[in-house]
C-alpha cells in the first residue's frame, strides 16, 4: 500500500521524485516572469470587469539607441556622404562628360624693319621714347578683370580660370630662364595632359606647320645671339572671359611685350627693343580647373625686328641695334607638293619703333 505522500501506484517510472524531475532544470527566476507578454487578472479585476483571465502586457522597450536617437544618427549619416559628394562633384557638372582637347592652332608671324634698328645705350631712354613708355613692368602689365558668374560657373570657378591664364602668359614670356632658351617644363606642367604629345613634339621636332612651332606656346630667343639687357619688361594688353558651353570656360587675352635686348656676352653693346604682339585662345574644363591647368586652343605672335628669311619656328633671333633686315624674302612655296607651307612674314611700322 503507497504511503500517505505518495501516488497510489508509487513512485512512476521508478525514479526519485516522479516525472517531476525532468522539470526542475525550468528556472522561473523573477526576470522570466518580468518577460512574459501575458498578465493574470486580479480577483477583483476579473469580477468587476468580466474581462479574461488574463491580459496582453505592453511590451518592453528594449535596450539601446531610442527612434529619435536612430533617426538623428541616419540624418547625420545622410549630410556627411552629401558633403562628400558634393566635395568631389559641382552641382552644375554637365553629365556630358569632358570632352579631349583639341590640337593647338598656331601662327607665328615675323616683323621685319624698313630701316636699320635703333639702338642705344640707355634702355630706360629708349622705353620712354617708344610706345612702350606707359606699360607697366613684368607681371603688373598682366592685371586680372573682375570676374562675374555665368550661367553653369561659379565666380570663383571664372577667377580660377583667368588666374590660371595669366600664370601661362607669366611663365611662357616673362620668365628669365624660358626666354633664354632653355626651361620649357614650368610651361609644360600647365598644359592639359590630352596636349603634352604635341608640346612635345614641337620642341624634338620643330616645324613651321603651324601646329609644331616651339614659339607658338612660348617665348625664347636663339641663346647664342641674343640676352635679356634689362630684366624690366614692359607689357600691356587685356583679358576675357566668356562662357563657351556649360562644360568649359574659355579666356581670350590679348598682350603686347617689349624686350630690351643685346648681342650675347657683350654687356657694352647698344640695346634695342623687340616687340612681340601676342593673342591666346584658353579653354577650361572643371577637371582643367580643379588641376590648375588649361587647353591652349589657339597661339597668333607677330614679332620684330626680324628677318623674314630667320627661323622664327624654334628661336626668335631678333635684329639688333644697327642690323637691317636685307632684301631677302621667304623661302618659296610650291602649291603643287604636300610639304609645310612657307612662314609667314609682315613688315615691321616704323610708328612701332623708338624714336632716337
Amino acid at each position: 500500500m503507497a504511503g500517505l505522500g505518495g501516488p497510489p501506484g508509487g513512485t512512476p517510472d521508478g525514479a526519485p521524485g516522479g516525472g517531476e524531475d525532468e522539470y526542475r532544470s525550468v528556472v522561473f527566476d523573477e526576470s522570466f516572469v518580468r518577460a512574459a507578454r501575458l498578465q493574470e487578472f486580479s480577483a477583483q479585476e476579473r469580477i468587476t470587469d468580466h474581462a479574461p483571465a488574463v491580459r496582453r502586457r505592453p511590451p518592453l522597450r528594449r535596450a539601446g539607441l531610442s527612434r529619435q536617437a536612430l533617426i538623428l544618427v541616419v540624418l547625420i549619416a545622410v549630410a556627411f556622404g552629401t558633403a562628400i559628394f558634393m566635395g568631389v562633384r559641382h552641382p552644375y557638372q554637365s553629365s556630358a562628360g569632358q570632352r579631349a582637347a583639341e590640337p593647338v592652332r598656331m601662327t607665328v608671324v615675323p616683323l621685319a624693319p624698313r630701316d636699320r634698328v635703333p639702338g642705344a645705350d640707355d634702355t630706360a631712354f629708349l622705353y620712354a621714347h617708344s610706345p612702350a613708355a606707359h606699360f607697366r613692368t613684368a607681371a603688373q602689365g598682366i592685371p586680372l578683370p573682375g570676374a562675374r558668374r555665368t550661367e553653369h560657373f561659379s565666380e570663383d570657378q571664372v577667377m580660377s580660370a583667368l588666374t590660371i591664364a595669366k600664370d601661362y602668359i607669366r611663365r611662357s614670356a616673362l620668365d628669365p630662364d624660358v626666354l633664354g632658351g632653355g626651361e620649357v617644363r614650368s610651361v609644360r606642367v600647365l598644359l592639359d595632359p590630352d596636349q603634352l604629345h604635341q608640346f612635345d613634339d614641337s620642341f624634338a621636332r620643330p616645324a613651321p606647320d603651324g601646329r609644331h612651332e616651339p614659339t607658338g606656346w612660348l617665348i625664347r630667343f636663339d641663346p647664342a645671339r641674343t640676352e635679356l639687357a634689362d630684366p624690366g619688361i614692359r607689357v600691356d594688353g587685356s583679358m576675357r572671359a566668356v562662357e563657351g558651353d556649360a562644360s568649359s570656360l574659355e579666356i581670350t587675352t590679348d598682350h603686347t611685350m617689349v624686350y630690351a635686348l643685346r648681342p650675347a656676352g657683350d654687356a657694352r653693346a647698344r640695346t634695342s627693343l623687340f616687340t612681340v604682339r601676342r593673342e591666346l585662345h584658353f579653354r577650361f574644363d572643371r577637371d582643367n580647373l580643379r588641376l590648375r591647368q588649361t587647353q591652349l586652343i589657339a597661339s597668333y605672335v607677330q614679332a620684330g625686328p626680324l628677318s623674314c628669311t630667320g627661323d622664327s619656328a624654334n628661336h626668335l633671333r631678333p635684329l639688333l641695334a644697327g642690323q637691317t633686315a636685307g632684301s631677302g624674302t621667304p623661302a618659296g612655296t610650291d602649291p603643287y607638293t604636300s610639304g609645310h607651307p612657307s612662314a609667314l612674314c609682315g613688315s615691321l611700322a616704323a610708328s612701332a619703333q623708338p624714336k632716337v
